[in-house]
């Protein structure tokens, strides 16, 4: 579970059994402090594999780390978007569960304004141009349904 020894946050491909919660708050804090601003993070996987509570996770200890009060952070799956200040980095949070159409995230201008913020997307499969230098959070379901696991691969 200890990232410290890998790259920035993974090495080619790095694997965690996020079948807990509490894992997966585990996970999510140790991330949360090998990312910064600029950084894009895509969070790929079905519908209530945790994509979520890791994001939740995520920001909450930046914001912790940073000695900011703690926030709700639901998904924004029918805003699509959600934004959160955490001292001098702005974070944008973006579920594109119900985009349909790819001018509609065109519109959105995801991926803009990158260098300056920190951008979390979940269904990023909708995006048709990726960035060269992002990270990618894999949720998986194993062969029972409680059990989970999370491959993160890294691309700089």
């Amino acid at each position: 579970m200890d990232l410290t020894n890998q790259m920035p946050i993974a090495t080619k491909s790095s694997k965690f059994d996020i079948s807990k919660e509490s894992d997966t708050a585990k996970i999510a804090k140790e991330v949360s402090k090998k990312i910064k601003k600029g950084d894009i993070l895509f969070f790929f996987g079905e519908i209530g594999v945790g994509k979520t509570t890791f994001i939740k996770y995520l920001i909450n200890n930046l914001q912790q780390i940073n000695k900011v009060k703690l926030t709700e952070v639901p998904s924004p799956t029918f805003n699509l978007l959600h934004e959160y200040k955490v001292k001098n980095l702005l974070i944008e949070h973006y579920d594109l569960f119900r985009i349909e159409k790819k001018i509609d995230i065109k519109n959105l201008g995801i991926l803009e304004n990158c260098s300056s913020i920190l951008t979390l997307i979940e269904w990023p499969e909708k995006i048709s141009k990726r960035p060269k230098k992002r990270i990618e959070l894999l949720f998986k379901y194993k062969s029972k349904s409680d059990k989970r696991i999370l491959k993160i691969n890294e691309f700089r």
